[in-house]
């Protein structure tokens, strides 16, 4: 039997594995964060000035911003195929509205909200030769590259709310904290980060059309962390290898990336030092859940079905994940000889982007241990006569 998972993942500076090719690198880190550092600096005073004028406001608040999704999570992918792919960065503006209703702010302000600010997105776009694209529902998009796009999210929440997230931010600055291997992001998005927004219970999101929808992106955030504090980051990991397999196989559309998140995670069992193991356990399981519907109770209280697929789309999807999770077997159970066949198995499943690196195909040493170890000659035990009667 045989093991790659150095193929997927191993530590080093100069580590090549599929791992670090498909994270996106620091010149891309670097170019998203300056972009939604931009939008921030742009839309955070121009919505506080338009509070009361535009908004209706008794006074003036100033707007929040988050960055949350895969970003949020630490599971974004480089896209397999650009274009149609792209990487995306979700960032929500939370505004702290100071009339709250039964069911949130007033109605015609959701309307109001969304316009104001995707007016003001589009002069930034032209300042920036960007490219405001229109059409969704639930978040204004900016095409910011050819290879990315950032989503912003509109939130609001009760004004009262925010004065505990102050305090968080305010303790957080007081304290020490050590930004080392904070690749992504500077100390001051560290400090948000690391407080947890768990004072904004009443979440709305504005849509296009002018509604209030309760909406929480912070839920699925939390929910995800805990489960990477119980298993390790090899969850992450493989939450990452099995986006990227998707995007190999899908150029557009297939199963969300919250979906692949949650699945895997919901069943997911640790393999120490084994990737490929891991790896193929979850593409089993995932098999099986694509099939039909993917709750959590600790998300929402299972109230979200996940799996965005329809009904032919999701035994397609199952299809994939059993074909994947067959020949990572496959491979596994080949012959040290079989190697090269064994690579060029699994490139055909993670595309190119997996190393052509026949030295990181090893035999199994638990298995090959056991095989290898020879039957030792055993006494014959010692049978004392007996008398029947």
């Amino acid at each position: 039997m045989l093991k790659f998972s150095k193929l997927f993942f191993h530590s080093g500076i100069d580590a090549d594995a599929f791992e670090s090719r498909i994270r996106p690198d620091m010149e891309q880190r670097r170019y998203l964060r300056t972009c939604v550092r931009k939008i921030e600096n742009h839309l955070k005073l121009k919505i506080s000035l338009a509070t009361k004028t535009v908004l209706g406001m008794d006074h003036s608040v100033t707007p929040r911003f988050r960055t949350q999704g895969s970003w949020s999570y630490d599971t974004c992918v480089v896209p397999a195929t650009t274009p149609p792919q792209e990487m995306d960065w979700d960032f929500g503006v939370y505004l702290p509205v100071t009339v709250w209703e039964e069911n949130g702010p007033p109605h015609a302000m959701a309307k109001a909200y969304f316009v104001l600010v995707e007016q003001l997105l589009e002069d930034l776009c032209d300042d920036e030769d960007w490219t405001l694209l229109p059409g969704k529902d639930t978040c204004i998009r900016i095409k910011v590259s050819p290879w990315a796009h950032i989503d912003v999210p509109l939130y609001a929440a009760p004004e009262g709310k925010f004065e505990k997230i102050t305090e968080s931010v305010a303790l957080a600055k007081a304290g020490t904290y050590d930004s080392a291997g904070m690749e992504s992001i500077d100390f001051t998005e560290a400090i948000e980060t690391r407080q947890q927004w768990a004072d904004l219970d009443c979440v709305v999101m504005a849509t296009r059309k002018g509604e209030w929808k309760p909406s929480d992106p912070e839920v699925i955030a939390n929910w995800f962390k805990d489960r990477v504090e119980e298993h390790g980051p090899q969850l992450r990991r493989v939450c990452r290898y099995l986006k990227a397999w998707r995007d190999h196989h899908w150029q557009q559309g297939g199963p969300t990336s919250v979906s692949i998140m949650i699945a895997v995670t919901q069943t997911f069992e640790p393999r120490v030092g084994r990737d490929d193991r891991a790896l193929e356990d979850a593409a089993r399981r995932l098999s099986r859940a694509f099939l039909g519907e993917i709750r959590e109770l600790g998300i929402d209280d299972g109230a979200e079905d996940f799996n965005r697929l329809l009904e032919p789309d999701r035994e397609a999807a199952a299809q994939r994940f059993g074909r994947l999770a067959a020949e990572l077997r496959q491979s596994r159970e080949s012959a040290l000889h079989e190697k090269d066949a064994v690579l060029a198995l699994l490139r055909k499943q993670f595309g190119g982007r997996l190393p052509m690196d026949s030295a990181c195909v090893e035999l199994d040493g638990d298995s090959d241990a056991i095989r290898s170890t020879p039957a030792l000659q055993v006494a014959a035990p010692v049978i004392p006569s007996t008398k029947a009667g």
